[in-house]
């Protein structure tokens, strides 16, 4: 074990790894949670049934996804890189594909797995890689931002926090209310757990306010910590059967938009995760990365699975860096941290307290950690300031991921065409500027 894994040559052992592998589970096992809330749009009133997913279902088919995703992380790359259901995949899975666009959870899970495919095909013909570097760096981080001010703008309407205002759109909430001070606190607490730099602080902030709403009356007590797996039933399969059952829904221009999108985030989620881990780890060589193909074939191949099981896009987690900060530095850690997940299955009676009060700050925090990419932008440059500004505004402000990816794609190739940097745009970025257009003469 040892030896495959390389302790010696890279200075670590058993201890740094499980250690670091603890560490990077209890820094994003708030997925467990979250994710499952927001696929199931709990947060969401008057919602018909058929347009929620199982909340019992998916939470399975997450921990199984983040377990099979970090495993094959582990022993085929070899990285201390973790895999789960990922932070903005999600939101678009549920409030734009299915809440604003009204297609049906299933065919969106089926949306998934066609890009989980195109994955798998891209990254055996080493296609992948030269797709990334093909995108300005300006667009990625942007991309990166504009998802972050999504999720922190959701977790203020989960906590109360921001409100419907008929006079000028949003507002203030009533603060005075018990589920939004509780929200509120637990801001305050996980602010103060990042801020120490306590690893796992956002999971340790949603647990101490879950036992603070307990203890105060605003959420019921789990009647068992430990109880049977739910059934995993509802969701599936489903994404393949829904090929057969709904082709009308499958094979349209939306449907290619859908699965374009959830290629393009996660294409960047990807790679930004690969080479901010290894970076930190001390494992790139020579500015690569050591088995770049093993660890995008493995985050390929867990989008697949996950899509099969019932959840939306499976990729890297930036949290991983958390247990490298721990002492992780192989694979095993990912190993670690996978064995944790299959074991949080029997947790689910536990993990009910976690209500919308309770996963906001968390939303709120990740939202946080995702806009750390504004500063890679040139903002000096008029020609790159706009599209990725237009790109990052206007995904909260649309309530929509791909609506801000579509826009600033669409405005980077004019404001360069006109500043006279036509030959520095790839021709990949007229590609995405068509479909776009597309997108907006077709969807919108």
């Amino acid at each position: 074990m040892k030896k495959y894994f390389q302790f010696e040559e890279l200075g670590t052992n058993y201890r740094r790894e499980i250690i670091g592998g603890l560490t990077t589970f209890l820094s994003m096992a708030y997925i467990l949670v979250v994710n499952p809330l927001t696929l199931s749009l709990q947060t969401v009133p008057g919602l018909p049934d058929s347009m929620r997913m199982d909340y019992g279902a998916v939470f399975v088919a997450t921990a199984i996804a983040a377990a099979i995703g970090s495993l094959l992380m582990g022993l085929l790359a070899k990285y201390p890189i973790a895999l789960a259901p990922g932070m903005g995949l999600n939101a678009f899975f549920a409030y734009t594909v299915v809440l604003n666009y009204g297609v049906s959870w299933q065919s969106a899970l089926t949306g998934v797995l066609f890009s989980g495919i195109i994955f798998i095909l891209l990254t055996l013909l080493g296609i992948r890689e030269k797709i990334i570097n093909s995108i300005p760096a300006e667009l990625k981080f942007a991309v990166g931002a504009g998802i972050g001010l999504f999720i922190t703008f959701v977790g203020f309407q989960n906590a109360g926090i921001i409100v419907k205002n008929d006079a000028v759109l949003v507002g203030l909430g009533d603060l005075s209310s018990g589920p939004t001070l509780l929200a509120i606190f637990g801001i305050f607490v996980t602010v103060i757990l990042m801020t120490r730099g306590v690893s796992g602080g956002i999971f340790i902030g949603m647990v101490i306010t879950a036992i603070v709403g307990m203890i105060v009356g605003l959420i019921e007590p789990p009647k068992s910590i430990f109880g049977p797996i739910p059934s995993i039933e509802p969701t599936f399969g489903v994404a393949v059967e829904n090929i057969f059952q709904s082709p009308s829904e499958i094979f349209t221009i939306q449907m290619l938009v859908i699965v374009l999108t959830f290629l393009f985030v996660d294409f960047f989620d990807t790679a930004g995760t690969l080479v901010a881990v290894a970076n930190q780890a001390g494992l790139m060589k020579g500015n690569k990365l050591p088995r770049a193909g093993k660890a995008l074939f493995a985050d390929s191949c867990a989008t697949v699975v996950g899509a099969i099981l019932g959840t939306s896009t499976t990729t890297s987690y930036v949290e991983s860096t958390a247990g490298v900060a721990a002492g992780a530095r192989t694979g095993f850690a990912s190993v670690v941290t996978a064995v944790l997940f299959l074991l949080s299955l029997f947790l689910f009676p536990l993990l009910e307290v976690i209500t919308a009060p309770v996963t906001a700050p968390a939303l709120i925090i990740v939202g946080v950690l995702m806009v750390s990419s504004l500063g890679q932008i040139d903002w000096t440059k008029f020609e790159i300031a706009v599209p990725a500004f237009l790109t990052i505004i206007a995904m909260p402000l649309t309530y929509s991921i791909a609506t801000g990816i579509a826009t600033g794609f669409i405005f980077y190739p004019i404001t360069m065409i006109v500043k006279g940097r036509a030959k520095e745009i790839h021709p990949t970025m007229y590609f995405l500027f068509v479909i776009f257009i597309l997108y907006f003469v077709f969807i919108k």
